[in-house]
């Protein structure tokens, strides 16, 4: 993996925050995709310690730049940690704007892949998934980054 790309995958800051960053003066907007429970898949199910065939929350977005989605990402949380929690509600607002204001929000290690996103047509050089934790709440956070930000930010192709 070049260094431009590891900056970008290895970061445990906020990607919306650096996707604006980025951007510069081009607009950023969450696309909702989807959002409903789903079974998870099973590799989404043993990452969260979730017995399989359990139910979860799912959301998919794309975060787009001037309209371009530059990344797709699905978040998966178990229904029994959600705690409360009103994610059904962010509409379209990033997770990340959400998850990071958490006061001891724990990330696991990052796990990179190269394959396509399993959940999204789109492809791009690189993905990533991590598990957020605040105290009992859980969600596995994947986000892959695709061509057209690759092109836009002039970053190589792997």
């Amino acid at each position: 993996m070049s260094p431009d790309w590891w900056r970008w995958v290895a970061s445990r800051d906020s990607l919306t925050a650096r996707l604006i960053a980025a951007g510069g003066e081009r607009r950023f907007r969450v696309r909702l995709l989807d959002q409903r429970l789903i079974r998870p898949r099973h590799d989404e199910a043993r990452v969260l310690g979730l017995p399989y065939p359990r139910h979860a929350w799912c959301r998919e977005v794309a975060l787009c730049l001037d309209g371009h989605p530059w990344v797709v990402a699905r978040s998966v949380a178990p229904l029994a940690r959600l705690r409360g929690q009103r994610l059904e509600r962010l509409g379209e607002r990033s997770l990340g704007s959400w998850l990071f204001r958490q006061p001891g929000l724990e990330r696991s290690p990052i796990e990179v892949t190269a394959s396509p996103p399993p959940f999204h047509a789109a492809s791009g050089p690189w993905g990533r998934r991590s598990v957020f934790r605040h105290g009992r709440f859980a969600v596995l956070v994947q986000e892959f980054f695709l061509e057209r930000m690759a092109d836009d930010l002039g970053l190589p192709s792997r």
